[in-house]
């Protein structure tokens, strides 16, 4: 391959290829935006003229024009008329060494009982594949515009209709927001109530992560842990909190389903306060034992916004999720919606429409049912063989289940002694924000886990399981 080389002091070589197939002027900006950005020009360093390159180059005078011209567009360089080009000052950055990024941990080899992921093999990929070509098929041209920031029309009247349906919500489409997922619900939910007087959320302990926290700190609010029992959260501890963050279909990380009374009992207190309660339908997808309990948002339309998303039933790379919002806080969050993306990609939308109305959202589910159930009886059927002395619980739901430990159990220590025989497991302990957890206890997901992992991961920890 021929190649032309000139040499610019020892400082810059600039390398011309007239057989790569690339442009000779795309070569020659490349290659000086290249020393300016490595240091290797420095800010005023002085270039040749375009003549004096043209020359060493073997380009022609004015390609080499062009190539200046372009590049004092971009800042990159400077010219004022009868003196000579140079390096823009500031232009050029001796980079440092790149920052050391952490290295992702080493999956478990047997088994690894992580919480809050779906098996992402089983992601129904061809239905979603049918979905967007019959969504981008059937759209009419302006569909393709950006559209209405709270949703496309289609997807929230099917939304609308699927959660009365299912979730025994009481909505309309006009009062569904559609968002990106919970985290994005929360960012605009929490700052729209500090401006209505709001300043303390109160959530669930053991509950939520870090990052809830973080999201109602950054929004001027106080977080108010409150304690969960065997019947999910308990009202008579929220203080003078006005809202309240639950996941009442399947409490995370207990496993409990918020009782009757205590619905009526968290309610009450909303009305009483003037409060709001958020409602996280965590897992409501997968119950096993009955029919789903309906969404807390049909017993108080009024004070319950309801949040929902199709990470669980779908997958968490589908960025879509709802907000049923009542009439008082409703504008206001639409509002911030707008601001922050002006709406939630269009055909996604569609896409997650056509999949509800065709009936293939709802065989995916009855599917991904039978097969949680499986694993579920298949992790049962281990602890019986394995640690018939344990108790189980939080099975009524979702994909994970907690294992009571033996009395003294050094939680973390099991943990660590697990993960060197090729075992995930994961604490409870970690979860609790004030109340502090009352025994030591393991969280263990099954969502992402085959049968045959679970009956391995917990044949291959039994001694270390009912020994404390």
């Amino acid at each position: 391959m021929p190649v032309e080389w000139a040499g610019l002091g020892p400082e810059l070589l600039v390398t011309i290829d007239r057989t790569s197939g690339t442009g000779l002027r795309t070569q020659l900006e490349e290659a000086l935006r290249a020393a300016i950005r490595t240091g290797r020009l420095a800010g005023n360093d002085k270039l040749p003229s375009s003549r004096e390159l043209a020359q060493l180059t073997g380009l022609s005078r004015g390609l080499v024009q062009d190539c200046y011209a372009q590049l004092q567009a971009e800042g990159y360089l400077t010219s004022r008329p009868g003196s000579a080009t140079r390096v823009a000052p500031g232009a050029a950055t001796r980079p440092g060494p790149p920052p050391r990024r952490p290295s992702s941990p080493v999956p478990p080899a047997i088994a690894d009982f992580r919480t809050g992921v779906p098996d992402l093999g089983l992601v129904p990929r061809e239905d979603w594949a049918w979905a967007v070509r019959e969504a981008c098929r059937t759209m009419p041209n302006a569909a393709f515009d950006y559209g209405d920031p709270s949703g496309q029309r289609g997807l929230r009247e099917v939304l609308a209709a699927y959660l009365i349906r299912v979730r025994a919500t009481a909505t309309t489409p006009g009062h569904v927001i559609v968002c990106a997922g919970m985290a994005q619900a929360l960012s605009l939910i929490l700052p729209v109530l500090r401006a209505d007087g709001v300043d303390t959320l109160a959530v669930e302990d053991p509950g939520p992560g870090s990052s809830t926290a973080d999201q109602a700190t950054s929004a001027g609010l106080r977080v108010l842990p409150v304690p969960v029992d065997e019947h999910g959260l308990r009202p008579e501890a929220l203080g003078d909190a006005r809202a309240v963050l639950v996941t009442p279909a399947h409490q995370w990380p207990t496993g409990v389903v918020l009782s009757g009374p205590r619905r009526q009992e968290l309610i009450a207190w909303a009305r009483e306060r003037d409060g709001i309660i958020i409602e996280d339908d965590y897992d409501a997808e997968f119950r096993y034992d009955r029919d789903p309990v309906g969404s807390l948002q049909g017993l108080a339309p009024d004070r319950v916004i309801s949040l929902g998303t199709v990470s669980k039933s779908l997958a968490p790379a589908i960025r879509l999720g709802w907000i049923v919002a009542p009439d008082r806080w409703l504008p206001a969050v639409a509002h911030a919606k707008h601001l922050a993306d002006r709406g939630s990609p269009g055909i996604d939308q569609l896409a997650l429409a056509a999949l509800l109305e065709s009936g293939r959202y709802d065989r995916h589910l009855r599917r991904m049912r039978t097969e949680y159930a499986a694993r579920r009886e298949t992790l049962l059927r281990a602890l019986a063989r394995h640690a018939p002395r344990l108790p189980v619980t939080g099975l009524a739901a979702g994909f994970h289940a907690v294992l009571t430990l033996p009395d003294g159990t050094d939680e973390a220590r099991l943990i660590q002694r697990a993960r060197a025989r090729g075992v995930g497991l994961y604490g409870m302990s970690g979860m609790y924000r004030a109340t502090g957890a009352s025994s030591p206890r393991l969280v263990l997901g099954f969502g992402d886990t085959s049968q045959r992992a679970i009956e391995a991961g917990i044949e291959a920890i039994a001694d270390l399981l009912d020994a404390p």
